[in-house]
């Protein structure tokens, strides 16, 4: 089983461990995370009656999702999917997070996700992922859940999900303000987790390949695919009206994401924790980078 290289990330996140920074994080080691993800989230926790009805009903719909996991879904841990456990653990060590569920569902779509509340979460994973990705890549797509788990994305998420898929079809008008303003969120949330998924696989190249498998889901392509050419779609995308649908997606277009995880890849906490070298962009230069990035300025 491939494992992530050794890396100094749990060593910077003891060190620092016990000062406060920006958003809900109330320990350090978060220092990679976008800060425009920290400042919306801190936004929405001053918003109490929000951030109380929608822990509530995230509360309700997380049993609801666990107990047809465990109807549907296989629960990995020691004794069932040990390999996919120890990816799992891998990620976590390396976030200093505890290890988090893992159930793999049957499904030919290339995604995972993470629900539930910030005290107990859970990651599904897509068999279609366990089929198409090295455990190089898994690392990758693991520690990106792991991501939402450390930054306390979940209850978010959670209610991002419940709001577009069951109170939206009943009362959307209502909900549509709270969903564009969780979607604009979400879209900062994925910047900060892609970091988590490369500090957890150790490796931009690997990370990258997995985040762009996504657009592609056939093994027969893989081998054929062409990054750079794949880059050169977010000048072409910058053009045209349909560039304003981003808006109403819960994620940034592939190739900003791939062009935000190279500007990531040159920073310093970056290059320390992965140990190739001492130096590199400090975090707010890169985040400044990537926001222009997002914006299409850039």
């Amino acid at each position: 089983m491939a494992q992530a290289p050794e890396l100094d990330f749990a060593a910077y996140v003891a060190r620092k461990k016990g000062e406060r920074v920006t958003g809900d994080a109330s320990t350090s080691g978060h220092e990679y995370a976008y800060i425009s993800d920290k400042q919306t989230r801190a936004t929405f926790e001053k918003v109490k009656p929000v951030e109380m009805a929608v822990s509530a009903t995230v509360r309700m719909w997380k049993q609801v999702w666990k107990n047809q996991l465990l109807g549907s879904g296989v629960k990995v841990g020691d004794r069932q999917f040990p390999r996919i456990q120890s990816l799992a653990k891998t990620c976590a060590d390396t976030l200093h997070i505890a290890t988090p569920q893992i159930y793999i569902v049957n499904s030919p779509t290339l995604n995972a996700a993470t629900y539930g509340t910030n005290e107990e979460s859970f990651i599904m994973v897509h068999s279609a992922l366990i089929d198409h990705y090295s455990d190089e890549e898994l690392l990758t797509v693991i520690g990106h859940e792991c991501g939402h788990i450390h930054n306390s994305h979940v209850v978010y998420l959670t209610a991002l999900h419940f709001l577009t898929r069951v109170a939206g079809a009943f009362v959307s008008w209502i909900m549509e303000p709270a969903i564009v303003a969780l979607m604009a969120w979400s879209r900062r949330a994925e910047i900060t987790c892609d970091r988590a998924g490369m500090l957890c696989s150790g490796s931009d190249i690997v990370s990258a390949r997995a985040l762009t498998k996504l657009a592609l889901g056939s093994r027969k392509l893989y081998e054929e695919f062409n990054l750079e050419a794949f880059l050169e779609q977010y000048e072409e995308g910058k053009e045209g009206i349909g560039r304003y649908m981003e808006a109403f997606a819960s994620h940034p277009y592939l190739p900003k994401r791939v062009l935000a995880m190279r500007v990531f890849a040159e920073s310093e906490l970056y290059r320390k924790a992965t140990g190739l070298g001492t130096t590199g962009l400090a975090m707010n230069e890169v985040d400044d980078r990537v926001r222009a990035l997002l914006k299409g300025d850039a």
